[in-house]
């Protein structure tokens, strides 16, 4: 072999050397990310939102008079027993000071009434008077008729006349009568208080309509109270429910008997729950952020036996995830591998350590997992979360942890 030769093989070695130095030194590094595979299995969509306990059936006893409350001795959490259990007393209250002006209206009233008595008392006499009269026109008539003086016809007007003046003394003795009440009523109103006098037989005494437990104590202190003013609350704490007010348009994707998983209550297990009913009401509540929001409640009962949440009370906050929708096989993937490209869900999936676009169809979606309809089977690998460095054939490898 020539010397001519040799150097031509060696420069092209050297040259070839240089081209595969300079590929490799610009060639691209793999990208790294977090992979997951496209799995099968059972899903389910849910809407959550906080609630609260309360009492089934909560009964408000109030006062059935105004007057003057005694202090209330029973204490939240007393039982009770229907018709017997004492809760309350009540005394009529004392007549109140009168001012000036009332006092006078009140003696005028006095004065009005007294002169109405004289009055309708003046009206009886003379209607006694007239009856007397009648009486004795109608005895004459009597004779007269029986001798054949007068006729009959006029007999009749006697005694019609006399049966008037019998019903204008009955008118006369009613109109006296009425006029005393009015009068005791106005002689009533400028009576001071500390004239009253009130015995133990006026104490009205309030009972328990039904048996259970002393909810809350409205009216603890002595008072004066209106009637109708609630006292106490009752009810039996062993017949709680749960109320979640929902979203309006997550309301209606709500159906009876939906199970619910009732979280952050207190106990280290989460509790199960049922859907009863889904109110036909919507109500307006401000949320934390001031906007205005459409609500419906939702009321839940407790499947599991007392005995688990018995530590729960009226009004205890908790978190409820009520089901609207599971499957069993469902083919699905992380939401965190979906992005939007042109108009439509799609993800990178994993071929030969590189990303390939792939488009999706999207069916129901939890916040965690989202069901693909098609465009990727499973037993493939997609990229979460992935960054802007990813494109359609970027070379990946799996990041490790």
């Amino acid at each position: 072999m020539s010397r001519k030769l040799i150097k031509r093989l060696i420069a092209l070695a050297l040259l070839a050397g240089l081209l595969i130095f300079l590929v490799f030194a610009f060639m691209p590094e793999p990208v790294p990310v977090d992979m997951d595979e496209v799995r099968r299995g059972p899903m389910q969509v849910s809407v959550s939102d906080e609630g609260y306990t309360r009492v089934h059936d909560v009964y408000v006893v109030s006062a059935p008079l105004t007057g003057y409350l005694l202090r209330i001795e029973s204490e939240v959490g007393d039982l009770v027993v229907a018709n017997k259990t004492h809760l309350a007393d009540l005394l009529p209250t004392q007549p109140q000071f009168l001012d000036v002006r009332s006092r006078s209206q009140a003696e005028a009233a006095i004065r009005s009434a007294e002169a109405a008595l004289k009055l309708a008392a003046a009206e009886r006499r003379d209607a006694e008077a007239k009856l007397a009269f009648a009486q004795s026109d109608a005895k004459r008539a009597r004779k007269l008729v029986k001798k054949g003086h007068i006729s009959e016809v006029e007999l009749d007007r006697f005694e019609l006349a006399l049966d008037s003046a019998e019903a204008s003394l009955d008118t006369a003795h009613a109109a006296e009568r009425m006029r005393e009440g009015e009068l005791e009523n106005a002689r009533a109103a400028l009576i001071e208080p500390g004239e009253m006098e009130i015995n133990e037989e006026d104490l009205v005494r309030v009972t328990s309509p039904v048996s259970g437990s002393v909810l809350r104590i409205s009216q603890e202190s002595e008072r004066v109270v209106p009637a109708g003013t609630p006292l106490l609350e009752i009810g039996d704490p062993g017949n709680l429910e749960i109320v979640v007010d929902l979203l309006s348009r997550d309301a209606v994707r709500v159906e009876r008997r939906a199970p619910v998983q009732i979280t952050s209550w207190g106990g280290d297990q989460p509790l199960n729950g049922r859907v009863r009913l889904v109110e036909p009401f919507g109500f307006t509540k401000i949320s934390a952020l001031g906007i205005e929001e459409q609500r419906v409640n939702v009321i839940i009962d407790f499947v599991d036996p007392k005995e688990v949440w018995s530590r729960l009370g009226h009004g205890y906050r908790v978190d409820a995830a009520i089901e609207i929708w599971r499957a069993d096989e469902v083919v699905q993937v992380p939401t965190g591998a979906l992005f939007r490209h042109k108009g439509q869900w799609a993800l990178f999936k994993v071929v030969d350590d590189r990303a390939v676009r792939t488009t999706v169809k999207v069916g129901h979606n939890n916040g965690q997992m989202a069901e693909i309809l098609e465009g990727i089977t499973p037993g493939e690998k997609v990229v979460l979360h992935p960054s802007e460095r990813i494109e359609d054939g970027t070379t990946l490898k799996e990041r490790e942890i």
